[in-house]
Formats: C-alpha cells, sequence, structure tokens
C-alpha cells in the first residue's frame, strides 16, 4: 500500500532591516540557506534599508503592510526577521500580517533541536530555548489561572504568565544542574586523556566548511555529513595515527555562524571547550566560499573568547578542488590546501599536524640490555614500541618515548 500523505511545505519570507550595522544581503542569503536546512520553502525576501529598527515593528508600520499585502498573495505561511525580535515586536508585527513571525535565533534553535542526537546536545539546545523564551513570553498578565487564596493555592492574583514564568525558571534550573553532572564526566574524560598523554586536535570552522568530512575521511568516523548548515552537533572524537608515529585524538566540534545567538554560545561552551583544551587546533577554511575570510574572522573571534590564543594553530584550506586558482595560493609551515571530499592533500595536513604539535616525546633507537627489561614495559605503558629485535647484548627497539621519562632511557640511545 503505497502512502499518499502529502507533506506541507512551510512558505515564507525574509525580513531584514539594513542599518549598515553589517552585510544585510549576505546575512539574509545566509538565513535563506538557514530556512532550506529547516525545510522551509522562502518565496521572498525583504530588505528595508533604515537609519535604525523601528522600536514597534522593525521595518516600519507602512512597509509592513505593503508586506501584509504580498503576503497574502504569495499565500505564506510564516515570515522570518534576520534579527532578534521582542515580544512587542512579535506581536505587533503578527497583528499587521495576520500570520506567524519568528526571528532568526528562534530559527537557528529549531534547527539544532532538529539535529541535536546526544543526551548533551538535546539538554544545551533546550537549555538554550528555554532562556531565549522566558524574557519575550507575552500575555494579558491579569487573566487569573486560579481565584482565591490559602492552602492548595498559588496565591491571590497569580496570573497565568507568572505561573508560565516560574515553570521555565525550574525547568532551566534542572537542565543546568543535569549538564553540570555531565560537563563533570566530559572534565574526567580530560584529565584522564592528559594524564594517559593523549594528544589532541581539535577541528574547529564555520559551519558547512566540511568537519565532519574531513574526521569521516581521516578515520572513517561515520559521523552524518550533509551539505547543510549544522549537519552535525554532537562532539565525535576519534584516534588517528601521525607520519612521525605519535597518535592524536581527532575531535570534532560545532559548527560556528555569524551573529550566533549568545544562549547558544553559552550553551554549547562546554562543547567548543573542546577547542580550548586541545593539544593543536586545526582551523578548516571553506576556500571556495566568497565569504571565506570572514567566517575564519568569526571563527578567529570565538577561539579568542574561548582563550585559546597560546595553543598552536593551523590553517587548512578545505574544498579547493572548487577552486581552479587554488594553486596560486601559497602555502607555508601553518597552512595547507586540501579537497576532504576528495582525499586531496591529507598527506600534507597529516605532516603539517605532526610539524606544529607540541612536543611531549622523543622517537628513537635504544639498546635496553636484558637485565633492564622492565624498562621496555614501561616505555610501552607511558608511549609506543615500534619495532623490537633481540640481540646478544640486549632488545633493540625504535621506540617513542614520553619526555617525562627519557631520563630512564636516554643512556641506551642509540
Amino acid at each position: 500500500m503505497t502512502d499518499n500523505t502529502i507533506i506541507k511545505v512551510t512558505r515564507a519570507a525574509l525580513v531584514s532591516a539594513d542599518t549598515g550595522e553589517f552585510d544585510a544581503e549576505r546575512s539574509i542569503d545566509e538565513l535563506e540557506e538557514l530556512s532550506e536546512t529547516a525545510g522551509v520553502e522562502i518565496v521572498a525576501k525583504v530588505i528595508q534599508k533604515r537609519p535604525s529598527c523601528d522600536s514597534a515593528t522593525v521595518i516600519g508600520s507602512g512597509r509592513l503592510e505593503q508586506l501584509a499585502e504580498e503576503a497574502a498573495a504569495l499565500e505564506l505561511d510564516l515570515v522570518i526577521f534576520d534579527c532578534e525580535l521582542t515580544a512587542n515586536q512579535t506581536r505587533n508585527i503578527e497583528k499587521i500580517l495576520d500570520i506567524r513571525v519568528i526571528d532568526r535565533t528562534t530559527l537557528i534553535l529549531d534547527i539544532f533541536a532538529q539535529r541535536a542526537r546526544s543526551k548533551e546536545g538535546s539538554l544545551q539546545v533546550e537549555l538554550a530555548q528555554q532562556k531565549y523564551r522566558l524574557p519575550r513570553l507575552a500575555g494579558k498578565g491579569v487573566e487569573l489561572s486560579r481565584l482565591g487564596g490559602g492552602i492548595g493555592t498559588r496565591g491571590p492574583g497569580e496570573s497565568k504568565l507568572e505561573t508560565d514564568k516560574r515553570h521555565i525558571r525550574r525547568r532551566i534550573e534542572a537542565l543546568e544542574e543535569e549538564l553540570k553532572e555531565l560537563e563533570k564526566r566530559r572534565e574526567l574524560h580530560r584529565a584522564r586523556r592528559k594524564k594517559d598523554n593523549i594528544l589532541t586536535a581539535a577541528i574547529v570552522g564555520y559551519t558547512n566548511v566540511g568537519k565532519s568530512t574531513l574526521l569521516n575521511t581521516l578515520t572513517d568516523a561515520g559521523v552524518l555529513a550533509e551539505n547543510k548548515l549544522f549537519a552535525t552537533l554532537d562532539t565525535t572524537s576519534r584516534s588517528l595515527e601521525l607520519p612521525d608515529g605519535r597518535s592524536v585524538m581527532l575531535i570534532d566540534t560545532v559548527g560556528l555562524i555569524r551573529r550566533l545567538p549568545h544562549d547558544l554560545v553559552e550553551a554549547f561552551k562546554s562543547t567548543l571547550e573542546e577547542a580550548a583544551n586541545a593539544d593543536i587546533i586545526i582551523d578548516l577554511i571553506d576556500i571556495s566560499a566568497d565569504d571565506g575570510y570572514e567566517q575564519a574572522e568569526v571563527t578567529a573571534e570565538v577561539l579568542k573568547d574561548l582563550g585559546c590564543d597560546g595553543i598552536p594553530r593551523i590553517n587548512v584550506l578545505n574544498k579547493c578542488d572548487k577552486l581552479p586558482e587554488a594553486e596560486n595560493i601559497p602555502c607555508d609551515d601553518k597552512t595547507v590546501k586540501i579537497s576532504a571530499k576528495y582525499g586531496k592533500g591529507l598527506d600534507d595536513l597529516l605532516e603539517c599536524i605532526a610539524r606544529n604539535l607540541p612536543e611531549t616525546s622523543v622517537r628513537g633507537k635504544f639498546s635496553i640490555p636484558y637485565d633492564k627489561t622492565n624498562l621496555i614495559n614501561t616505555i610501552r605503558i607511558e608511549g609506543k614500541i615500534l619495532s623490537e629485535e633481540y640481540l646478544p647484548e640486549g632488545t633493540l627497539i625504535e621506540a617513542i618515548v614520553d619526555k617525562k621519562i627519557l631520563y630512564l632511557v636516554e643512556g641506551y640511545r642509540i
């Protein structure tokens, strides 16, 4: 039996007030991408030049009334504003347009809610939603949810709006407690990695630059990689061997975006802090994007806010297959060009990671006497044995030795 269910696609218009504060054209194009990621069909885009946003309707009541006529003609279901709306603005605009209105942040939160897979990701999204919703709750505020007083009542004169706000505050507290517990576990994992001398490399960058594709190509991680904004939100870690024999833990992080809502930055701070705790940062940049340089600036700003200034960083110019002139772009010790999708330039990338990763160990050959065999076990625990050969005078090993135990075997080094 075939399913003949017709799923109605949400038809929407995008609206922006161009006050010169940012590039309105570029921002509304990005908002269109976000809308498509959320499954919304964009049928119109409106940019209204203004000296400042109207405090009541953002673009002014006259232009809004024109939009109401256009919305009826286009049979719109939704209007999305490329800014954050207050509760009063939303109410005023909906009254004129007579259709549902949301803002950029609400759209991003909706995408995050659709795409969060892990428990922590889901909690982080809900926390951001509740924090954003709280100051925007609107209601008459005079209709009583329960009259009277005494035992079993919430007190005389408490409105439904106040009850809703109290419920949201309680939910925010509960979510923050759950996330604190998960953060403690994350800290324990980080501490264990440090104790076990596991080197980490965080892949950071703008949303949709190819972070998940790179992780999949290098490690067969099987992470969802789509040509959509925020295709993956949850942190994924995979081990990778470098050309110098060292192993590094690659960590994928949530994508960044222009004017990322403050509540989202706060909510996903624990995920983004993987970068602040990494031994090296792989800054992935979409070299084929028209605004690739600006995207890189957004990433740099967030990394600065997280306190990543002292961590070694390499610039990885991705999607060079899409840019014929990419071969003319110069590279240096900290910059490589790759195509994560087609596996181009990955050897150069691995060499670059190894070259810039802090030296915590030494690779060498050691002749260990048979009466000092316990040293081989120590190296095996604290480092890595690459080869072993039994000779008359002792065991010849090639190994990666952690610097903190190098003094134990330095005398046997060849």
